[in-house]
């Protein structure tokens, strides 16, 4: 008898293709686009570990929210929500440290209704190798 929770070998997907149906569902922005986001008034959201952060650094103004809180943080309507988490029309970027999992998190957010969600491509090292701004 087949287990109906499980999907066949047919239905999986492996990460690189997972991410590439992500990323197809959004506009990905590169350094300077979310650089000029977040002028524009985005909130750009810092998903890396504590670790990475001390290690290189912060950007500054970016909203810092571990991976495994984010959603509960940014859902406007949540308990647990952050107070920049204002409305589900909110231009977020996620930002990890190489652009992968932030991509993840991105798709996350656009299921709770935050359907200008995008993320960083290269994540916080292509933001460092941009030459922009970071705080030790």
């Amino acid at each position: 008898m087949s287990d109906s929770r499980h999907n066949s070998d047919d239905d999986r997907v492996g990460i690189d293709e997972l991410l590439e149906r992500v990323r197809d569902g959004y506009e990905r922005l590169g350094p300077q686009e979310a650089k000029a986001a977040a002028e524009d008034g985005a909130l750009l959201v810092d998903i890396r570990y504590a670790e990475l952060r001390a290690r290189d650094g912060l950007i500054p103004g970016a909203l810092v929210v571990e991976r495994n809180e984010l959603e509960w943080r940014l859902d406007p309507q949540g308990s647990h929500r952050a107070a920049e988490a204002v409305s589900h029309g909110l231009r977020v970027v996620v930002i990890c440290n190489e652009g992968y999992a932030s991509s993840l998190a991105a798709e996350s957010l656009h299921r709770l209704g935050l359907y200008r969600a995008t993320d960083l491509i290269g994540g916080f090292q292509a933001w460092r190798a941009a030459g922009l701004p970071v705080e030790v």
